[in-house]
Formats: structure tokens, C-alpha cells, sequence
């Protein structure tokens, strides 16, 4: 769902726009039996071409077939400046199970569901009644008992283990924009491994960020291309041209960052392995 922002603070952009921030990932297991994480996590992102400014933004929160009704509920976010590519982590409620997040960008106590449930990201602390209210900014319902959501049904279930996480864009349609898998919760000082100017790679980095074939395809010709996992290690490298796939049939499935250089600018990307 793509409203308006503030590009620069300088020039305000409508739906139409490619530059917005949206609802990336989303972690509800924190701190339970076996958790990954000891929080909560929500994690937003620029998924467009050009930096943004994010004002006077908030979190609503409601649970599977429940209403949105602001009080813990509900939390103002600080503003947010995003070049394309970054991430920005915000915890939640926790508990005593599971590692500590990565240093967060902001915070609130809102209690997510690992199941099922509902996040918006609103322009306005008024307690919203669907997706399409004139204050989303973004809107994920996940799990199968979720009563509202973008498209044609919800995002997959999440669970103490996994999180839900974008496999690429925004096509308002959870179903399909969400896959469940390893938690990755990235702050915006993840700068050496985020998108950087892929408006320089002839369009696409790689063409398919979800990997069903073990097979991943480059959308432009990539230099000292480098796969790293999410510990940071470099799991395999390569030169590719352009509409050449890499096999990474040897790779675990999971979570990914691939790196390389494209027309001399280095550009990453976040792949899933199914």
C-alpha cells in the first residue's frame, strides 16, 4: 500500500511514486520456548529507487480477527530517512528466550502474535478499520486466521522459529509478497550489505529473489559477485553476464545476501533459498 512521503523533505510523491517504505519483516516469537529472538521485531524498508523521508509515522497492531484500537497497541515512530535498499528495526515486547537483536532503530511494547495477526504502518494514531483506510501507509495480515489483509489472502504463518519476510517488492497482495523463513532483522546501519544505487545495474540485480531451482538469475552483468550468509560469511563467489543463473544447489535453504559490481557501482540483494 503506498501512500505519500516527503523525498529530501523537499518534494512531496503520490501512490504513483517508486520510492516508499513498507513492512518488510515481521518476527512474533520473541522470547517464547525456543525463540529465535528475545523480541518482537517489525522491520521496514525502502523498496523504491529514490531516498525517503517518513514523517509523523506509528504501528497499529490488532490480533487475528480482532480490531485495531490504539493504547499498547499502537506507537509513534521517529522520522525516518531511508536511502533505497535500507532497513529500519523496530522491537517489540520480549521475553527471555533467544538471542539479542541487532541494535534497533526504534522501540515499542507491543505484544505481535507468532501465529496471527495484523500490522499497519499509518500516517495517523487513529485506530484504522481496513487496509484501504486513507492513514495506511503499509498493511500485512499473516496467518491463516488473519480476517484482513492486502490482496487475496494473508502472508503465511510466522512462528517462534520464523519470521515473515518480503521476497522482493510491493504488489499489495501478502499472499503472494511474503514468504516464512529464518528471522533476518536488519537495522539501517546495515549499509555494506543493503542495495545500494541499483538504479546503475541495468534494472535488475538478480531477477529472482525467491530461489525455488537452486538456480539464481542475474538481471545485468556482475562482477566479483559474492553470497553471503546471514552470519556473514562468504558462502560462494562468481563473475556472471547478464540472464546468467548461478547454481547453488549446495546451499542450505534459508536466508541470503548476495554482493557484486555492476557498471563499476557495487550493488547487494536479499535472496530467500526455498
Amino acid at each position: 500500500m503506498k501512500k505519500v512521503f516527503t523525498v529530501l523533505s523537499i518534494v512531496a510523491i503520490s501512490t504513483a511514486a517508486n520510492a516508499q517504505i513498507v513492512i518488510n519483516e515481521v518476527y512474533g516469537g520473541g522470547g517464547n520456548s525456543g525463540a529465535s529472538y528475545k523480541n518482537d521485531f517489525i522491520e521496514l524498508k525502502n523498496v523504491g529507487s529514490s531516498t525517503v523521508t517518513l514523517t509523523g509515522a506509528f504501528i497499529q497492531y490488532a490480533s487475528a480477527a480482532g480490531t485495531f484500537n490504539g493504547g499498547t497497541n499502537t506507537h509513534s515512530l521517529p522520522d525516518i530517512t531511508l536511502a533505497p535498499g535500507k532497513t529500519y528495526l523496530i522491537a517489540e515486547a520480549g521475553g527471555a528466550n533467544g538471542a539479542d537483536l541487532p541494535t534497533t532503530d526504534a522501540s515499542g511494547s507491543i505484544n505481535l502474535s507468532g501465529t496471527a495477526g495484523k500490522v499497519a504502518l499509518t500516517s495517523s494514531a487513529t485506530s484504522i478499520t481496513s487496509p484501504t483506510a486513507a492513514s495506511v501507509i503499509d498493511f500485512v495480515g499473516f496467518g491463516t486466521t488473519a480476517n484482513q489483509f492486502e490482496g487475496t489472502g494473508p502472508a503465511p504463518a510466522p512462528s517462534n522459529v520464523n519470521s515473515i519476510a518480503r521476497t522482493s517488492g510491493d504488489s499489495n497482495n501478502n499472499a503472494s509478497d511474503f514468504v516464512a523463513g529464518t528471522p533476518t532483522p536488519q537495522n539501517s546501519a546495515s549499509g555494506s550489505l543493503a542495495v545500494t544505487d541499483l538504479s546503475k545495474a541495468k534494472g535488475t540485480f538478480v531477477k529472482n529473489t525467491f530461489v525455488k531451482t537452486n538456480e539464481i538469475t542475474f538481471g545485468a552483468e556482475a562482477k566479483d559477485v559474492k553470497v553471503y550468509n546471514m552470519t556473514g560469511q562468504i558462502v560462494k563467489t562468481a563473475s556472471v553476464r547478464e540472464n546468467e543463473s548461478m547454481n547453488v544447489a549446495e546451499l542450505q535453504k534459508g536466508n541470503y545476501i548476495i554482493t557484486g559490481t555492476v557498471n563499476s557501482k557495487p550493488v547487494s540483494q536479499k535472496i530467500l533459498k526455498d
